[in-house]
C-alpha cells in the first residue's frame, strides 16, 4: 500500500513553472480575452419536465459520520466555508431503465423501471446570492474501484471563483460496494441491484472483473438524468433552490473524467436524445468530456451483457448534440484515442472543441489529492493507488489550468454564445509525436511549462495501477537551465510575456494566468 509521507506529499504539491505558444490558432477577435459579465444573454424557454426526479433524503454529517469523500476528509482536507460553500450529502431513489444500444442512434430499452438508490454529493455556495446558477454534474469516477471526485479536483478553482454549484453522483455497483464496506449504516440502502434474477437467460453468465450478475452498471444512464432533473426542479427537496419555491439552477453542465468521459459518449448519443424525445430540451446544457475519446476510454457498454462499441464506431464521436462539447484529451492517451479528433464547429447545434493538453498526465495527483484519505480508502477496502511510479512521483503538471479556462469558456458559449478558441492537436508524423529540441511535443494546448521550458514532459510512466498513463518530469539540468535562462529576470518576463497572451486568447483563466506569473517569480530559476 502507498504511504504518504510529509516530504512526499510536499514534493508531488510542488510546482514547477516554464511556458507557452505554439499549436495555437487564434480565437475569433469577439472573444479576445474573457468577457465581462451582464452581457447579451440567450433566452430559453421554460420546460415542462417528464423526466422523473428521484425520491431524496439528506445524509448529515456527524463525528461518527461523514461522507466518502468530504471536502474535509479529502487527502487534501479543504474547509469549503473558508469558500463560502458548504457540502450536502443525499440519497438518491428511484425507478431507471437498463438500455440496449445495438447500433448508432438512440438506445432501446432492455428492462424498464428497476429501483435504484444512489448517494450524491453537493458543494455549493453557502448563500443563494452567491450562486451563479450553474452546476457541473459528473458521475464519480469509479476506475480505482471507488468514487474519486475528479471533476472537483480539475475544476474546483473555476467553480468557486465563478459560484458554480458542483454535484458528484456515485455511478457504479463497485462503488457502491466500497462505500458499503466504508460505512454500512450510512450507505447500507444504496443499490444498483439487477431486476433480472439470476435464472433468466438474458442475466449473462460473463461479466467484467468489477461487475457482477447481482448488480447492474446499466441503471446508471437514466440516474444521471433523473439527478440532473431535480436540480433544476422546483422540488422542496432540491438543494439549490436554497429553501425556496424554485430552483435556482439556470444551467446544468455535464462532466466526465476518463472512464465517465467514455459513459458520456453512451449518455450523450444513446440517452439524450430520448430525454429530448419526452422533455422537448436535453437536461444538460453543455458538457466537459475529459481524457476519453477513440479508442481510450471512448464508450462504454450500455448494460454489462453487452459490448462497448468498438474503436472506429461512429458511437464515440460527437456530431449535432444540440448543445456544446468541450472534449479535452491528454498527453498520455491522445494518440490511443486520435480517433476522437474531428473538427471543430460554431454551427448552431453542432458546438464542439477538440483540445489536446500538451505535457499534461491522465491520472494526476490532483485527483487523489481531492477525494478520499488514504484512511478512508482503506476503511472502504480498497488499495490506495500509488503517488509515485518507477521513474518518480506522478506528472504534476497542472491540468486544472485547461479545464478551468474549458468551463468557464463553455460557460459563455452557453450563455453569450461567445464561441471559445480553437487550438491546433498534438503535431503526430507516423504515429508518434512530434518533439522539440527539449523532447516535449509540439501542437496542442500550450502552457509555460512547456513553452518557457525547464522540464522534459512525459505522458507515460511504468509502475503499479495506473502509471501507464500517469506520466512524469525530467528536469533540465543546471547548465540547461542557466544557458535558457541568464538571470531570474529573464524566466520570469518570458513567463509573464507568454501567460498574458494565453489569458488574452482565452486558454488561461485571470486567475490561473496570475498564479502561473507568480510561481514564476518564486521559482528557484536559475538554480
Amino acid at each position: 500500500m502507498q504511504k504518504f509521507t510529509g516530504a512526499s506529499l510536499a514534493l508531488s504539491l510542488s510546482l514547477v513553472v516554464g511556458v507557452v505558444g505554439a499549436g495555437m490558432l487564434p480565437a475569433h477577435a469577439e472573444a479576445d480575452e474573457f468577457p465581462r459579465k451582464g452581457g447579451q444573454k440567450t433566452s430559453r424557454p421554460a420546460v415542462q419536465r417528464v423526466t422523473p426526479i428521484p425520491e431524496t433524503t439528506l445524509l448529515p454529517a456527524t463525528e461518527d459520520s461523514h461522507p466518502f469523500g468530504a471536502a474535509d476528509h479529502q487527502l487534501i482536507p479543504e474547509d469549503l466555508s473558508r469558500q463560502g460553500y458548504v457540502e450536502e450529502e443525499y440519497l438518491a431513489s428511484g425507478n431507471a431503465n437498463v438500455y440496449s444500444w445495438p447500433a448508432p442512434g438512440p438506445a432501446i430499452v432492455r428492462t424498464a423501471d428497476a429501483p435504484y438508490t444512489t448517494r450524491v454529493l453537493v458543494r455549493k455556495p453557502a448563500k443563494d446570492q452567491h450562486f451563479s446558477g450553474n452546476v457541473v454534474v459528473e458521475m464519480l469516477n469509479p476506475s480505482n474501484l471507488f468514487d474519486l471526485n475528479i471533476g472537483w479536483a480539475m475544476a474546483r478553482e473555476q467553480i468557486v471563483s465563478n459560484g458554480d454549484a458542483w454535484v458528484g453522483i456515485t455511478a457504479k455497483p463497485i462503488s457502491v460496494e466500497a462505500l458499503k464496506n466504508f460505512d454500512a449504516e450510512r450507505y447500507g440502502s444504496l443499490s444498483f441491484a439487477n431486476p433480472l434474477p439470476l435464472d433468466d437467460p438474458q442475466n449473462c453468465t460473463a461479466v467484467a472483473a468489477d461487475s457482477s450478475r447481482t448488480t447492474e452498471n446499466g441503471l446508471v444512464w437514466d440516474i444521471y438524468s433523473q439527478v440532473g432533473a431535480w436540480l433544476k426542479s422546483d422540488a422542496p427537496s432540491n438543494p439549490l433552490a436554497y429553501g425556496g419555491e424554485s430552483t435556482l439552477v439556470e444551467r446544468a453542465y455535464g462532466f466526465g473524467y476518463s472512464q465517465t468521459g467514455g459513459y458520456l459518449a453512451n449518455y450523450i448519443n444513446g440517452v439524450q436524445p430520448h430525454v429530448v424525445e419526452s422533455d422537448g430540451a436535453p437536461i444538460y446544457d453543455g458538457y466537459i468530456v475529459g481524457v476519453a475519446g477513440g479508442a481510450f476510454a471512448g464508450a462504454y457498454p450500455m448494460n454489462q451483457c453487452e459490448s462497448a462499441p468498438g474503436p472506429e464506431d461512429p458511437r464515440r464521436q460527437f456530431k449535432d448534440v444540440g448543445v456544446p462539447i468541450m472534449r479535452l484529451m491528454s498527453q498520455s492517451d491522445y494518440l490511443r484515442g486520435i480517433g476522437s479528433r474531428r473538427p471543430d464547429s460554431d454551427a448552431t447545434g453542432d458546438q464542439y472543441r477538440h483540445y489536446e493538453m500538451a505535457g499534461a498526465g491522465h491520472a494526476t495527483p490532483d485527483e487523489l489529492y481531492f477525494s478520499a484519505a488514504s484512511e478512508d480508502i482503506v476503511a472502504a477496502g480498497r488499495t490506495v493507488p500509488p503517488m509515485s511510479c518507477n521513474e518518480g512521483p506522478r506528472s504534476r503538471f497542472p491540468s486544472s489550468i485547461f479545464f478551468n479556462a474549458a468551463l468557464k469558456n463553455l460557460d459563455l458559449w452557453v450563455q453569450d454564445g461567445v464561441a471559445p478558441p480553437r487550438a491546433e492537436p498534438i503535431l503526430v508524423e507516423n504515429g508518434a509525436a512530434v518533439l522539440d529540441e527539449f523532447g516535449n511535443v509540439q501542437g496542442g494546448l500550450r502552457s509555460p511549462y512547456l513553452d518557457v521550458p525547464t522540464s522534459t514532459w512525459y505522458g507515460t510512466a511504468t509502475g503499479a495501477s495506473f502509471c501507464f498513463i500517469a506520466g512524469y518530469e525530467r528536469p533540465f539540468d543546471d547548465e540547461t537551465v542557466s544557458a535558457l535562462y541568464p538571470t531570474h529576470g529573464s524566466y520570469v518576463k518570458a513567463v509573464k510575456d507568454n501567460v498574458r497572451e494565453l489569458k488574452e486568447q482565452r486558454f488561461l483563466t485571470p486567475e490561473d494566468a496570475r498564479k502561473l506569473h507568480k510561481e514564476a517569480t518564486q521559482a528557484d530559476i536559475p538554480r
